[in-house]
């Protein structure tokens, strides 16, 4: 008898599984311009039937990282798909993009179907948080290119903003508020920082935290990463926000500068909000000075606002209202493009006052 596929180590029967099993919840992030049926070659979008006139679109890809190897490792699936869709639909509104529709990529070395469900089950949930279609992916069998129980993912998002409405931060300028919206953990960056930290010291992810003994440590670092696009869109078509800056790798010393037209300079004040005490936890861990911190992690703050003086308060009242919490972080002030973190003594455990400063380009 002929060898077959399978004993080579691809399942298509699996595989075929797997699709039947996924289709209902993509149904469940119809929207419209969308009607998500999976199985064919590609996915179709109308951008009419969305409700765009004369639209240019945005796109936006990207991976969750090492996260996934602590989801692996304690074998808590169910918050990596959000992370994939939060990293891709978060780096669309800072466009002042409406994501659309959500594509993902699963790779294994062996299919593991309950695995794979929970995975493409978070993935939907983060879909519907950010108002997005899954209309396709790809799952791939690929026996030899990953450890037994490995996986990885990688997303694809596109959105669309009508034209002239796209968030560029051109008029970004001396005085205005920078606002920061809070981050619900470390989100989706750093990972390979904390995974070090948790193997120099020792960490039992299946113990409670020792800031927090009612939070499991896994529990925390897995927090899924907030979706900020439905509480920011009102804002953005309204012309309340001038810009906003995802704060993923680099943290918010590199991120935010991302946004700012030359001449401008950001500067951001660590006294305004209080280190959460996860970060608190791993700074200690590590003995990471509190410069290092602010281009590593979110600290805190997982997407931040630039607006006018004038609109501050109303903006802070509506994302409030949304369910963000706001916290006023600083004010853009003339100078070198970048951006600078300071803080008096005992911030971010500080023995003295400091400042980092970050310079883009």
């Amino acid at each position: 008898m002929g060898l077959t596929y399978e004993q080579a180590g691809v399942n298509i029967a699996a595989g075929n599984a797997l699709v039947k099993a996924i289709g209902p919840l993509a149904k469940s992030t119809r929207r419209p311009g969308a009607d998500a049926e999976l199985g064919g070659f590609g996915g179709f979008f109308d951008l009419r039937a969305a409700g765009f006139t004369d639209p240019i679109l945005v796109a936006a890809n990207d991976g969750v990282g090492t996260k996934l190897k602590l989801a692996i490792d304690t074998g808590q699936h169910g918050g990596v798909g959000i992370d994939l869709v939060a990293m891709c639909a978060n780096d669309l509104v800072v466009q002042g993009a409406e994501p659309l529709f959500f594509l993902d990529y699963f790779a294994t070395g062996k299919l593991d179907n309950p695995v794979a469900e929970q995975v493409v089950a978070s993935i939907a949930d983060g879909c519907r948080q950010a108002g997005c279609a899954l209309i396709g992916g790809e799952t791939a069998e690929m026996p030899g290119m990953y450890a037994a129980g490995d996986y990885d993912l990688a997303g694809f998002c596109v959105g669309a903003v009508e034209r002239g409405q796209q968030l560029t931060g051109a008029d970004i300028a001396a005085g205005d508020v920078i606002l920061g919206l809070a981050s619900s953990g470390v989100h989706s960056n750093g990972f390979s920082l904390v995974r070090r930290l948790i193997a120099d010291n020792g960490w039992k992810l299946d113990r409670p935290a020792l800031y927090d003994p009612d939070v499991l440590l896994g529990d925390a670092l897995l927090a899924p990463t907030r979706i900020y696009v439905k509480s920011l869109l009102p804002e953005v078509r309204a012309g309340r926000i001038k810009g906003l800056a995802h704060i993923t790798g680099g943290g918010l010393l590199e991120n935010i500068p991302r946004v700012l037209p030359d001449g401008a300079h950001a500067v951001v004040d660590a006294d305004s909000w209080d280190l959460p005490r996860l970060f608190a936890w791993l700074q200690a861990g590590g003995a990471i000075e509190p410069g290092e911190l602010a281009r590593t992690f979110n600290c805190g703050i997982g997407m931040v606002a630039i607006v006018a003086a004038a609109h501050a308060d109303a903006v802070t009242a509506n994302l409030t209202a949304a369910g963000e919490q706001v916290f006023a972080i600083g004010r853009i002030e003339a100078g070198t493009r970048g951006c600078t973190v300071h803080g008096s003594a005992d911030t971010w455990s500080a023995r003295e006052p400091w400042t980092a400063t970050h310079h883009h380009g």
